[in-house]
């Protein structure tokens, strides 16, 4: 596998304790700095595997979602990773190759790859030479007449991306799935912008953010406060956190983007339970 912009090790004795981190009521900003051996998890039911766990879910803050960033060992894997039958989960690759096996079907992931595994699937992932991937859940909604999503499995490189209106291109969007497919309760994509692009007004909605930097640096804004992130940090916005952002280079700036969407409010309690 290639160097990682993030993830094991430990900072050596005379490093100083500053750092970017910072959680506040309205957004969380974990750097890649963070994410070292001591602060990894481990899951029942996998072999050769570790994990940052990145979100989950808590008031406030990721909700509806969990994010997990996922390395495995030549060998590692599982032939029930899902203990939640109501889950469903979207795979994306950043490292190595996995073979999945989802709906009686194998499939071999690379870098890029993207996958969506329907709550209640029959599922097992393996891995020859070793993976890095993020693992993306959440409880599956259903609504009168929608049925659940089917098995998905593609590549970024065969996915156009499509850029924003009045943007010249300079921010566009991955998506993986139709977003008027109302069978999809969440959205996980990929959001580039080239130098000097930019989120041009404070978005303020309801639907959260898990995002992972996944290639250059950029500055955020965060409800009150600019921050600047880069490769391998993780940010949470909780619904309604005003959010901006401005690429100024001097690469692409890329992050891999969870929101949920096409569903009602619930009014107390879980949506759907009474």
């Amino acid at each position: 596998m290639t160097e990682k912009p993030w993830g094991g090790g430990l900072p050596p004795q005379t490093a100083l304790m500053t750092g970017r981190a910072v959680f506040t009521e309205a957004y969380a900003v974990i750097p890649r700095g963070c994410q070292t051996d001591i602060v990894t998890s481990f899951l029942p039911g996998w072999t050769g595997m570790r994990m940052w766990l990145l979100a989950r879910p808590m008031s406030g803050f990721s909700e509806t979602f969990s994010h997990y960033l996922v390395e495995l060992e030549a060998g590692g894997g599982s032939d029930a990773p899902e203990v939640d039958t109501a889950a469903q989960s979207i795979l994306y690759v950043v490292d190595g190759t996995l073979s999945l096996t989802v709906g009686g079907a194998t499939h071999a992931m690379a870098a890029g790859g993207y996958a969506y595994v329907p709550a209640g699937s029959d599922w097992s992932l393996t891995t020859d030479k070793g993976a890095r991937f993020h693992w993306i859940r959440k409880r599956w909604i259903g609504a009168p007449g929608i049925e659940k999503p089917t098995p998905l499995v593609t590549n970024e490189a065969e996915v156009v991306p499509t850029p924003m209106p009045d943007t010249e291109g300079r921010w566009a969007t991955t998506r993986f799935v139709d977003p008027a497919d109302l069978r999809h309760d969440c959205h996980v994509t990929i959001v580039t912008f080239e130098p000097g692009g930019l989120i041009p007004f404070e978005e303020t909605h309801v639907m959260e953010h898990g995002l992972f930097v996944l290639e250059g640096k950029a500055a955020y804004r965060l409800n009150r406060d600019w921050v600047e992130v880069e490769a391998g940090d993780y940010m949470w916005l909780r619904a309604f956190c005003p959010q901006a952002c401005y690429a100024g280079g001097p690469g692409r700036f890329r992050y891999l983007l969870y929101k949920d969407v096409n569903r009602h409010a619930a009014l107390g309690g879980v949506l759907g339970q009474r």
